[in-house]
């Protein structure tokens, strides 16, 4: 299936193809039901607002006659800032302290701080975060396209930071005995992206409950300066017991 965080990703490159002026400041999706990688998505924009400051358009992700997705994207023109704060980032190592991690995807470095990323149920129980050092070789020079792969990695490791405080639960029963996956993501971009360079994304877990996590999350470069910020909601949940049984008569085939 197509990740959520792709499709928003696309919606934010998209975007500012269509407003080269502006930038993407905030970006939220929901995600409806799973799109098939193997078949073509249509991306369909609403102008909702158009400001001098800031407009607003909505998409719609469609595979088919299939709404796979649906969100807002804000844009803004950039103004001379009158106060400035932001959050520190976390005291982690840097990414050449910190062990690589192949997830198979071509032109991206993936490093996990202390090895905390696993989809082994039986790792070891640990607090409810997770840092990852993400950087992208060989990106044109392209803003919209360097935002859109900062969103690219915000599904990846939220739902894995809220199972790590749980004793025998992880994503490697996903899709067997839990159905896992990703609802919402909401994104706001505080500066312009460089995705070529070190990103690190902390992970945090807030909640877990009812079927449903929830994380808040944000991006910080190698110098600490914060990029962006995003919250994840998902679920995790038992898969139906008829369900399991259709996937155990595959397995048996």
């Amino acid at each position: 299936v197509v990740e959520g965080s792709q499709m928003l990703g696309q919606a934010i490159v998209a975007t500012g193809r269509q407003a080269p002026d502006r930038r993407v400041v905030s970006a939220n999706m929901v995600f409806l039901r799973p799109a098939d990688c193997r078949r073509p998505l249509r991306f369909e924009f609403a102008e909702l607002s158009a400001g001098r400051a800031f407009s607003t358009l909505a998409v719609q992700v469609l595979q088919e006659d299939r709404l796979c997705a649906t969100g807002t994207l804000l844009l803004g023109v950039v103004a001379p800032e009158v106060i400035r704060h932001a959050a520190e980032p976390p005291g982690v190592p840097g990414p050449y302290d910190s062990p690589p991690y192949d997830m198979g995807v071509t032109g991206r470095d993936v490093r996990i701080v202390d090895s905390a990323y696993t989809n082994d149920s039986e790792a070891p129980v640990g607090p409810p975060t997770l840092d990852a050092w993400v950087c992208f070789r060989e990106v044109p020079d392209d803003l919209p396209l360097h935002a859109g792969l900062l969103a690219q990695f915000t599904g990846h490791m939220s739902i894995a930071a809220a199972l790590r405080p749980h004793k025998g639960i992880g994503q490697d029963q996903a899709h067997r005995t839990l159905s896992m996956g990703i609802n919402a993501i909401s994104l706001s971009l505080h500066r312009e992206v460089h995705a070529d360079h070190w990103m690190l994304y902390h992970h945090l877990s807030t909640f877990a409950g009812d079927g449903m996590t929830h994380s808040e999350c944000r991006v910080h470069d190698e110098g600490g300066e914060l990029v962006a910020s995003f919250a994840v909601d998902a679920m995790v949940r038992p898969v139906p017991e008829s369900t399991t049984d259709k996937l155990d008569e595959r397995t048996a085939l």
